[in-house]
């Protein structure tokens, strides 16, 4: 069954239309799905832990190649405005970015191509993903045409499509995993006659067990997944023991197990939303964060993310939107958020280093790299500000910000990151 489709603009997503009580009934018609699911899930349970554990044992004890690529950030048209987008993500110094196409919005892909095109003479990479909605299961050729249509238009523009978008949330119109199939099958079979790259599936958050299912049925050349941590606030917080960094070992884990073969990772979309913007939040309450500590978490989730060797990319959504934007766009001249000025300096201080590794000091989390004959670490705490002295002398120390900060003697290590660079 279908029902109209409501769509938040302030918050970019959909409203949950659907009564519960529909819902649930559906869950009890199509019960048979939850066993294929659970035999999946069985089957790759056990050699998933196993690997889970060994991920965790080498997590931030390999060397890491930062690339200025793995830092991405997603972008949506704003006509009128396309030039300030490209402007302010080559600013940042972002090379990757994520378009999202909704199906609904087929007979609109010019908006869409006049700002992929301006990302592309900007020298920025694009994905698009494909957004659906509840019609799209029931009139799955005209989502083919869609899809078809979207490989067409853009072939040459863009390096890889994501195929669906967060459909273990029902908001987002599909009601469980068979459903999700009947979208990507086509998109997969598309994709081998237009030579299109594949990323997904596209599940979001802490829900690994619907990768046993997804990937034995589908092939990508990219597995993805929407991990957000917001609701537990600092990416160092656990949610039942899993911290951000367990979550993506896990996921590795999982990914891995269910295609039968190594697969390489990305996050395609997180952020943390901001108090006190109203309608625009995509959430309320608790994950409702200040400007300040949104830039904390960008940086501190980036760095830990991408020194796990573990995924190879990461995309923030998104650069501008008034409530969890790196920039907020509800003025005339948009205003660079703290987190769009951390997220470009830590892109210029990080990429083209190598993660070296981790040591703990106390609460502290201090990574280490090598850059250009240089070495320095990345440094903060998720507990109390402390002093700590490094073993090596220090240079001088860049705040969060960019700005130099006092490096003199013991460094006071708080929440804000910080960058240490040592005497040569």
């Amino acid at each position: 069954m279908t029902y109209p489709f409501d769509w938040n603009e302030f918050a970019d997503q959909p409203h949950n239309v659907a009564p519960r009580s529909e819902r649930m009934r559906h869950h009890l018609r199509h019960w048979t799905t939850y066993f294929s699911m659970i035999g999946a899930d069985l089957r790759v349970v056990v050699p998933a832990l196993v690997l889970y554990g060994s991920y965790r044992k080498k997590m931030f004890r390999r060397p890491v190649a930062f690339e200025r690529d793995m830092f991405a950030v997603c972008a949506s048209p704003c006509p009128g405005r396309n030039g300030d987008v490209a402007a302010l993500l080559k600013e940042a110094g972002v090379s990757q970015t994520l378009v999202r196409i909704p199906s609904w919005d087929k007979a609109r892909l010019d908006v869409y191509e006049e700002l992929i095109k301006l990302l592309g003479a900007n020298g920025t990479g694009v994905t698009i993903a494909l957004l659906q909605r509840r019609e799209d299961v029931f009139e799955t050729e005209a989502w083919s045409r869609f899809v078809e249509d979207v490989f067409v238009r853009f072939r040459g523009l863009c390096s890889s499509y994501e195929i669906g978008h967060a459909w273990n949330r029902t908001k987002w119109g599909v009601w469980d995993y068979t459903e999700y199939l009947k979208l990507a099958r086509p998109a997969v079979e598309l994709s081998r006659r237009h030579g299109a790259r594949l990323v997904g599936p596209a599940v979001i958050d802490f829900e690994f067990h619907l990768y046993p299912p997804t990937l034995r049925a589908l092939s990508f050349d990219k597995v993805s997944s929407i991990l957000y941590v917001d609701r537990v606030g600092a990416p160092e917080n656990a949610q039942f023991g899993w911290t951000a960094a367990k979550k993506i070992a896990l996921f590795k884990a999982v990914a891995d197990r269910s295609a039968g073969k190594p697969v390489e990772a990305w996050i395609t979309e997180f952020n943390w939303p901001l108090e006190g913007t109203g309608k625009y939040s995509p959430a309320s309450g608790k994950p409702n964060v200040s400007e300040d500590c949104q830039a904390d978490y960008l940086v501190r989730y980036y760095t830990l993310g991408l020194a796990s060797g573990l995924v190879e990319r990461m995309f923030w959504w998104q650069l501008a939107a008034p409530g969890y934007g790196l920039v907020d766009s509800r003025e005339a001249v948009w205003r660079r958020r703290p987190s769009f000025v951390a997220l470009k300096t830590m892109i210029g201080i990080l990429s083209g280093g190598t993660f070296t590794g981790k040591a703990e000091a106390g609460e502290g989390e201090i990574y280490f790299f090598r850059k250009e004959g240089r070495e320095f670490a990345a440094c903060w705490t998720n507990g109390p500000p402390f002093e700590h002295q490094f073993e090596r002398p220090v240079d001088k120390v860049v705040g969060r910000d960019g700005g130099l900060v006092d490096g003199r003697g013991e460094i006071r290590i708080d929440g804000s990151p910080k960058y240490v660079f040592f005497k040569s």
